[in-house]
């Protein structure tokens, strides 16, 4: 059975940094294109930042240069390093992972910016 588990979500203040992890299990993490995506209240959900199998990252545009994607295989875990926060970026957090025909969602965490 294939699980992912964000944690990680906070309430901060803008300008603050936050780290969110996805531990994914029943699947082999280093062929899965892993991928952070957000939707924020009434608005549809987007792709933040995602990671290929060949570990190229891409990230949109609103993120470039604050957000990180990174993926450890030997643990199975992918991160979201965020960096100078704004309240724009309020949303809920999942984690998705692909391959093929194959997708996959976490149940989401919630990040919080306001001051």
């Amino acid at each position: 059975q294939v699980q992912l588990v964000e944690s990680g979500g906070d309430l901060v203040q803008p300008g603050e940094s936050l780290s969110l992890s996805c531990a994914a299990s029943g699947i082999s993490f280093s062929i899965y294109t892993m991928g952070w995506y957000r939707q924020a209240p009434g608005k549809e959900r987007e792709l933040v930042a995602e990671i290929s199998r060949l570990r190229y990252r891409n990230y949109v545009d609103s993120v470039k240069g604050r957000f990180s994607i990174s993926g450890d295989n030997a643990k199975n875990t992918m991160y979201l390093q965020m960096n100078s926060l704004k309240p724009e970026d309020t949303a809920v957090y999942y984690c998705h992972a692909r391959f093929g025909s194959k997708n996959y969602w976490g149940q989401g965490t919630q990040v919080t910016v306001s001051s």
